[in-house]
């Protein structure tokens, strides 16, 4: 795909925005169940089933998936599909992108061992591998605009509003 067809394909969605903001606002859903043995949750991804259990870290066997580390694959995808969609679309020829994502735990705050060690990430790292020739001025806008539109790195830049509710059924 070249940066005219990316135009033509995205011209009448953006259309459609324009003339009617609040249809461009869509909920994305995820769900999951922990009806089963052990210590695991069974993630609907929409293409198979993702089955979540506790990282090797906090006593987990390593043979169900991390939530850490899908939280850094979904960063890996979007950042990876916003690279090359923007490198499309301002004529950067990219020859072969890696995207890498890892990022720092302290597992003492999520086994209750530390009141003052935080749960979560504690710093977030992305990396571009590029194969292009295309100049520095290109890459420099190609990175500042792949950070601005990619939805996961934002979400997790900017920490949206979240809640969580619970109830018995």
């Amino acid at each position: 795909m070249d940066a005219a067809e990316l135009r033509a394909m995205q011209a009448p969605i953006k259309e459609h925005y324009k003339q009617d903001p609040s249809a461009a606002v869509i909920t994305l859903k995820a769900k999951g169940s922990s009806d089963s043995e052990g210590l695991t949750c069974k993630v609907e991804t929409g293409r198979a089933l993702a089955i979540a259990g506790l990282h090797p870290a906090t006593g987990g066997s390593g043979l169900e998936l991390c939530s850490g580390d899908m939280l850094l694959e979904a960063l890996v995808a979007c950042a990876g599909v916003t690279l090359k969609s923007v490198a499309t679309a301002i004529e950067v020829p990219l020859k072969k992108a890696i995207v890498y994502a890892e990022g720092d735990l302290d597992f003492r705050g999520t086994l209750g061992l530390d009141k003052e060690a935080p749960v979560g990430f504690q710093e977030i790292r992305v990396r571009f591998e590029l194969q292009t020739d295309a100049p520095q001025d290109k890459l420099d806008l190609l990175q500042k605009l792949t950070e601005r539109y990619c939805v996961v790195y934002q979400t997790i830049k900017n920490g949206p509003k979240v809640s969580v509710s619970m109830k018995r059924t």
